[in-house]
C-alpha cells in the first residue's frame, strides 16, 4: 500500500470514528430528553389535578394547606389565565421579575413584558389545559419545558461541536507535523542535490575552457551556448541551495530580468513560438533573480506546452501607480484552461501532461507569495484561445520583505 492510500485510509477511519461517536451521543442524549419530557408531563398533570382540588376544596381548611404545599413544590414554569387571557397565577418563574406587593397594590421588580414573553413561549411549546375555575368559569393553565430540559436538548449539538473541534484540531496538528517533516526532507534533498551538482558543473566549466584553448574556439557560437547551459546549471544549483533559506531580494528593472531569461529560453524552444515583451521598460521591483527566473521558466514552459503548433507568448509589464504595484501578464495562444480549474492548477500534483509532476505552478505560487510578498492567479482563459496568468508585485518603493520562508 502506497503512502497516499494509507493517508486516505487514515482519514476514512477518523471520519467513521467521529460519526460513530456523534451518533451514539445523539441517541443517548435523546433517550434522556424523552425521559425528562415524560417526567415533566407527569409533573404538569399532577399540578393541574392539585390545582383543581384546591379550587374544589377552597373552603375546607383541613386539606388546602397540604394541597398548596404540593402545588408550590412544582418547579415547572406555569401560568394560569382566565378566559380573557388575564394572568391569575403563576409558578416557577423568575422571582426578580414577578414580585408584587398585594398590600401596596404595586409592583416590586414587576415586569409585565416578562410575563407576556413567557406566556408566548408557553403557547408555542404546549397547548393550554382548561380547568373549571371560580364561579364555574373556565380557566387555562400553560406551561413550558424546564431550563434543564431545554439545555439538555442542545447538549448533543454542543457535544458534537466539541468532538468536531477536537478532531479538527487533531487533524490540523497531525497534518502540520507531517508537512513539517516532509518540508525538512525536501529541503535536505534540495541542498544535497545542489551539493552533488557542484562538482560536475565545475568539471564542465574546466572542459569548456580546455576546448576553447585547444581548438581556438573562443568565438564559436556552439561553445557560447554550452557556456550558457553551464551557467544555467549554476543558476539551478543556486535555486536548490536557497530552498529552506530566506532569499535576498534586490532592486531590479523587471523588463531587464524577464528579457534576459526569455533570450535564453527561446533558443531552447520551438521556433514556431514567437515571444513578445511589451509594456513599461523602466518599472522596478525588489526581486530575487534566480527565484524569479524560476517563476518565469515555469510560466513559459506551461505556455509553450499549451501551444500545439504555432503560437505567441506575450509578457506585458504594467505599473499600477494608484496602488504602487507591478502587474506582469503572461499570455499564450494555447488550448486554454477551464474556469473550474483556475485554482486547481496551483495545487501540487495537478497536471494535464502524461509525464508531468504537477509541481511547477505550485512552486511558482509559493515563490511569488512567500518570497516576493506578491500574488499570482489565472486572470483570464478561454478554451481553444489561450490563457493569461497575472503576477502582482509591490513596487520597489513600498515593498517590505517578509520573514516567511
Amino acid at each position: 500500500m502506497n503512502p497516499y492510500e494509507k493517508k486516505r485510509r487514515w482519514k476514512f477511519f477518523l471520519l467513521v470514528f467521529a460519526i460513530l461517536i456523534g451518533t451514539a451521543s445523539v441517541f443517548y442524549s435523546d433517550f434522556f430528553v424523552k425521559k425528562m419530557e415524560r417526567e415533566e408531563q407527569l409533573q404538569f398533570q399532577l399540578y393541574v389535578k392539585v390545582t383543581e382540588q384546591t379550587l374544589a376544596m377552597y373552603d375546607d381548611d383541613r386539606y388546602t394547606g397540604l394541597i398548596d404545599l404540593i402545588r408550590t413544590n412544582t418547579k415547572l414554569p406555569v401560568i394560569m389565565t382566565d378566559s380573557k387571557g388575564d394572568i391569575i397565577s403563576y409558578q416557577g418563574l423568575d422571582s426578580t421579575k414577578t414580585n408584587y406587593d398585594l398590600e401596596k397594590k404595586a409592583g416590586v421588580n414587576y415586569d409585565p413584558a416578562y410575563f407576556a414573553r413567557e406566556l408566548k413561549k408557553m403557547k408555542q411549546q404546549h397547548s393550554a389545559t382548561p380547568i373549571l375555575g371560580g364561579d364555574d368559569t373556565r380557566w387555562y393553565i400553560y406551561h413550558k419545558d424546564s431550563a434543564t430540559l431545554t439545555q439538555l436538548r442542545y447538549f448533543p449539538y454542543i457535544q458534537l461541536a466539541v468532538i468536531g473541534l477536537f478532531l479538527l484540531t487533531a487533524y490540523i496538528a497531525f497534518s502540520s507535523a507531517r508537512k513539517a517533516e516532509q518540508d525538512q526532507v525536501w529541503v535536505g534533498m534540495a541542498k544535497e542535490t545542489a551539493h552533488q551538482l557542484g562538482t560536475p558543473i565545475s568539471s564542465l566549466m574546466a572542459w569548456v575552457e580546455l576546448i576553447k584553448s585547444r581548438f581556438d574556439a573562443e568565438e564559436d557560437p556552439l561553445i557560447a551556448e554550452m557556456e550558457n547551459d553551464i551557467k544555467r546549471l549554476e543558476v539551478i544549483t543556486d535555486r536548490f541551495s536557497k530552498i529552506g533559506s530566506k532569499p535576498i531580494v534586490e532592486d531590479h528593472v523587471v523588463y531587464t530580468v524577464i528579457y534576459n531569461f526569455v533570450e535564453y529560453f527561446k533558443l531552447r524552444t520551438s521556433d514556431k513560438i514567437v515571444f513578445k515583451i511589451t509594456g513599461d521598460e523602466q518599472v522596478r521591483a525588489l526581486l530575487n533573480v534566480p527565484l524569479f527566473d524560476w517563476v518565469t521558466e515555469n510560466l513559459l514552459k506551461n505556455a509553450a506546452n499549451a501551444i500545439e503548433n504555432e503560437g505567441t507568448i506575450t509578457i506585458n509589464i504594467i505599473e499600477n501607480l494608484t496602488k504602487e504595484e507591478v502587474f506582469i501578464d503572461v499570455t499564450d495562444t494555447g488550448k486554454g484552461i477551464a474556469r473550474s480549474k483556475f485554482d486547481a492548477v496551483f495545487q501540487p500534483g495537478y497536471t494535464t501532461r502524461k509525464r508531468g509532476w504537477g509541481l511547477g505552478l505550485s512552486l511558482t505560487k509559493r515563490i511569488i507569495e512567500n518570497y516576493h510578498n506578491g500574488q499570482i492567479f489565472v486572470k483570464d482563459s478561454e478554451l481553444g484561445k489561450g490563457t493569461t496568468f497575472r503576477i502582482i508585485l509591490k513596487s520597489s518603493i513600498t515593498y517590505e520583505p517578509t520573514s516567511n520562508t
